[in-house]
């Protein structure tokens, strides 16, 4: 770690270049670079990310502004918005996507492990997906209603720390369910995912490679009743069951008996069912199980208010993938340094306190703990002082000092 350097080279220097650098290789992505490199590049959209700038204008003139303070970056001087704009346009966005799992390594690494929600060892996930709606005008790729285009970001959350364990970028019309066919699961973990993911076959699948799945059930699904299990008089759990697909069509294609649970929230007094393949757990824990996957809306949530995922600073498919790739980049790096706060920083604050001293001399890690006593960094002075003393009105000679 460099010792005289500002917050946000300090971040930067968290990630590896010589492994960088072995992406970029293997992406050939500097084929045509001409004085931009991709680091710079990489350095210019985290800096989007962090300080929340709105255009190309604001990464340029922002990095200008403080460009005395980019040497320990890396990076000898503020990109113009010609030459951003066109390496967003045509660099791979799949080096950023690398860059992102890469960098997913370490972060798991800090994570403090799993949150004692629950008592069982397995492996918790939620899968989801969220529009970002784009105006059809400015991306008419991305088309996806009659007058509105957009695109889709699926997750995977793993609840050990909240983080994101795979993503993938689509246009808004791809189903969800084709992205849960791809989705890498070990055995003993368990998905939790709402109804739109309801796929026969590929409940059967995740039951014959021992992946535990939870989702609500469809309200017309057509079912026989093998056998009632009993639950607790008091508690939120209505019935318990184990079921069976009436439909010779999902008889076919999942032939395994299934879990039915239709519980109630004791607030609004709505019910909702349902399935799983799990027939060990509580009926009450399962209900808590899916209850959890509110935390994959929590992370979507925070995703778009408080980094650039709503407005962009290009209209190729290839810019907004790159800056969609460098916003989980840069949620990965806030939860990291979540990880490693010692106080408890909420994720909008931590944004917005970064935010207000990205520039700033002072040791991340102190600041981090203490982000309104910490001392500032000094940078080292250039040029050692020469005492001068005046002679007459013009004549200037050295002060003599002792040894």
């Amino acid at each position: 770690m460099v010792r005289h350097a500002s917050l946000f080279s300090q971040l930067v220097a968290l990630f590896h270049r010589q492994r960088f650098y072995e992406l970029v290789y293997r992406h050939r992505a500097e084929r045509y670079a001409k004085g931009f490199s991709c680091w710079d590049q990489f350095v210019a959209m985290l800096f989007c990310q962090l300080a929340q700038a709105r255009s190309l204008r604001e990464i340029s003139g922002g990095l200008a502004s403080a460009l005395g303070k980019l040497r320990h970056v890396g990076v000898k001087t503020a990109p113009n918005k010609s030459t951003l704009s066109y390496a967003n346009a045509h660099r791979p966005w799949q080096l950023f996507q690398d860059l992102f799992y890469d960098a997913l390594q370490w972060c798991q690494q800090a994570a403090p492990g799993k949150i004692k929600k629950f008592r069982f060892k397995n492996k918790l996930l939620s899968l989801d997906s969220s529009t970002i709606s784009l105006c059809l005008s400015l991306f008419p790729w991305a088309k996806f209603r009659r007058t509105k285009g957009a695109v889709k970001l699926h997750l995977l959350l793993d609840h050990d720390g909240y983080l994101p364990s795979f993503a993938h970028l689509t246009d808004g019309k791809k189903a969800d369910v084709n992205i849960a066919r791809i989705v890498s699961l070990a055995p003993g973990s368990i998905i939790v995912m709402d109804r739109g993911y309801n796929d026969y076959e590929l409940f059967a699948n995740w039951t014959r490679s021992g992946v535990y799945f939870v989702t609500r059930l469809k309200d017309n699904a057509d079912y026989i009743v093998l056998k009632e299990h009993p639950v607790a008089a008091r508690g939120n759990i209505v019935s318990d069951e184990t079921i069976f697909f009436a439909a010779a069509k999902a008889q076919k294609h999942c032939p395994f008996p299934l879990r039915r649970i239709v519980s109630v929230d004791p607030e609004s007094g709505q019910s909702i069912a349902l399935l799983t393949n799990h027939f060990e757990f509580a009926a009450s824990t399962i209900g808590a199980i899916y209850k959890d996957r509110w935390q994959i809306e929590l992370f979507f949530k925070a995703l778009k208010q408080n980094l650039r995922v709503k407005t962009f600073v290009g209209t190729t498919e290839n810019a907004l993938y790159i800056q969609i790739w460098t916003a989980l980049i840069a949620m990965l790096l806030i939860k990291f340094l979540q990880f490693k706060a010692a106080i408890a920083w909420s994720l909008s604050n931590l944004v917005a306190f970064l935010r207000w001293n990205l520039f700033m001399y002072r040791n991340l890690w102190d600041w981090l703990d203490r982000p309104e006593d910490t001392p500032p960094l000094e940078p080292p002075p250039s040029q050692l002082p020469l005492p001068l003393r005046r002679i007459g009105q013009h004549l200037l000679t050295p002060v003599a000092t002792s040894p």
